[in-house]
């Protein structure tokens, strides 16, 4: 019977974390939200009850008429909405599995065993998430902007905003290095891949 019962817990934590994925690179594949509804203006929002938000069509005209100095471009702008979009998934994702492994800790009937490995996967759930967040302000420290890192035991995926030279492979190993230092995954285990602009 804990047999069964851990390997729920493994299903569920794969399938949320395969959903995560999945987003991510479907929201990737996504064309130019820019043609999705040409009418609509690209900043501006309905409320409730129908009526627009001013203040955001009004800021989102100013933006097009003259951008600030500094500002991003609008596929810098599309890479920043993947990236946060990319770690809420993961969080969410987590959190959910996590939700799973804290109820099946907490079931007082559930066999000792089970609630050892419960414990372990949250465990090692939280030294995946504080991995993935070196790793991320690392390679960020070093000028290669926003990125997002998926790590699980066997295998790291870091997504990495492109360039306008696109990276090298000097750029790529030494990204490559700062992931294997922060989860000590071998290189062969790790997969670089450079956001489309």
């Amino acid at each position: 019977m804990s047999v069964w019962k851990r390997n729920v817990v493994v299903v569920a934590i794969v399938v949320f974390v395969g959903a995560a994925v999945y987003l991510n690179w479907s929201y990737n594949q996504q064309s130019d939200p820019s043609q999705d509804d040409p009418g609509k203006v690209l900043g501006q929002t309905t409320l409730v009850n129908g009526e627009e938000d001013e203040e955001t069509l009004s800021t989102a005209q100013v933006g097009e008429s003259a951008p600030p100095e500094g500002s991003q471009s609008p596929g810098q702008e599309d890479q920043t909405g993947y990236f946060a979009s990319a770690r809420l998934n993961r969080q969410q994702a987590r959190d959910s599995a996590l939700e799973l492994l804290q109820e099946a800790a907490a079931d007082e009937a559930a066999d000792q065993t089970l609630v050892d490995e419960a414990n372990a996967s949250i465990q090692t759930m939280a030294s995946y998430t504080m991995s993935e967040a070196q790793a991320e302000n690392l390679i960020t420290a070093k000028g290669y902007g926003e990125c997002v890192c998926f790590l699980n035991e066997e295998s790291a995926s870091v997504v990495v905003e492109s360039t306008p030279t696109g990276l090298s492979e000097s750029d790529t190993a030494k990204i490559v290095e700062i992931v294997m230092e922060t989860t000590g995954l071998a290189a062969n285990q790790i997969k670089i891949i450079e956001a489309d602009p």
